[in-house]
């Protein structure tokens, strides 16, 4: 099944995902300040690695408005570590084994590369404001510019 998933104005689903630091955590636990909530396909590929580099780069600007930085993919806990270890990475990253957050967030979608169709996540962001509200959603992100885009929107938040 595949959604759009929240609009600007829904309330941010609810979902739980897998912590790194173990057990489970839930997009609920980050209520009180600024979510920025990323979905990327793939620990250690470029365009992943560059996206959580940008976001690693800028994380004092990030903290320094309140505001977490989220990472999601389907890749595994130890995947996630050897890749924040690997790039030193300064992003939080959660692990959505059972596709269950990119689902409610309509991030799993059809894919096509050299004319084979597949099922992946789309690269995609989302600002949650203070009270848990979709303040601001990015759809097929390209990676050059984007963290610094999201900053902007953090800072224009109300």
């Amino acid at each position: 099944m595949m959604t759009d998933g929240p609009q600007p104005g829904d309330m941010a689903p609810d979902i739980e995902f897998e912590s790194l630091e173990g057990g489970r955590g839930r997009i609920a636990d980050y209520r009180g300040k600024p979510l920025v909530l990323y979905f990327y396909p793939k620990d250690d590929t470029t365009g992943c690695t560059r996206e959580a580099q940008d976001f690693t780069a800028l994380a004092d600007a990030f903290a320094a408005v309140g505001a977490v930085v989220l990472g999601v993919s389907k890749d595994s806990v130890r995947k996630h570590r050897n890749f924040i270890d690997k790039h030193k990475l300064k992003v939080a990253l959660a692990s959505d084994p059972d596709g269950a957050l990119c689902e409610a967030y309509g991030t799993w979608v059809e894919k096509s590369m050299y004319g084979r169709k597949y099922m992946g996540i789309e690269r995609a962001t989302f600002l949650i404001d203070p009270a848990g509200r979709i303040a601001r959603v990015w759809r097929k992100v390209k990676v050059a510019g984007h963290a610094e885009d999201v900053l902007e929107a953090v800072k224009a938040l109300p």
